[in-house]
């Protein structure tokens, strides 16, 4: 399923994401930018979940992996958004914290010859259609190795309505999640966003290893 339904103010529906999809949305602030870490995984992350290396990928305007260098880690971010990441970069200037940004296709990560400990993904999976969505997870096996873990944040399928992202089903995460990996928990969470819901749109905090 591909299509471009339900797009509103900046969030894009269940497409592919190329370059000018997403930095064309930096030309204001998009709904799901809030200007500081999700609770959801700010929770996580200051609970001492995250350790080692950290990429976080579709990093918009940089605040997870910004997050992730605070408490210490050595943070990675990567977005196919080139305004974005000029972004991300000011900010990290700015703060006086050292994390990396790089503009990168999330479907291209073996090309990073690198490994990390921990994947965040805040909203990204859920805008892949089925056959990029099956790319990714295997782009995602190329930087985390047995032992892994992704810390993931998608739209729920209890989410009433048709606007915006593609809404996700625990049966597709934990399908898209079969081989080689092990889904540890799925519990209701929210992404908080922009002149959408003051209250956040209904969503799934998915823990993920790799086995």
């Amino acid at each position: 399923m591909s299509d471009d339904r339900g797009a509103l103010d900046g969030v894009p529906g269940p497409i592919r994401p190329r370059h000018g999809d997403f930095d064309a949305s930096y030309a204001g602030t998009p709904a799901w930018d809030i200007g500081r870490p999700q609770p959801a995984f700010l929770e996580l992350a200051e609970g001492g979940v995250l350790r080692g290396r950290v990429l976080d990928v579709g990093c918009g305007t940089g605040e997870h992996a910004l997050m992730a260098a605070r408490l210490g880690h050595e943070a990675t971010g990567i977005d196919t958004a080139q305004t974005a990441i000029a972004i991300a970069q000011g900010k990290a200037r700015d703060r006086g914290v050292t994390a990396r940004f790089l503009v990168w296709d999330a479907l291209q990560l073996s090309d990073l010859n690198e490994q990390f400990d921990n994947v965040l993904d805040c909203g990204l999976f859920h805008i892949f259609d089925d056959d990029d969505r099956v790319q990714y997870v295997d782009s995602l096996r190329a930087v985390l190795p047995p032992g892994g873990h992704i810390y993931m944040l998608c739209f729920s399928d209890r989410q009433p309505g048709d606007w915006g992202p593609r809404r996700v089903t625990q049966h597709e995460i934990k399908a898209s999640f079969r081989d080689g990996w092990q889904v540890d928990s799925i519990e209701a969470s929210t992404i908080g966003t922009l002149n959408l819901d003051p209250h956040g749109a209904l969503a799934w905090r998915v823990s993920i290893s790799r086995t």
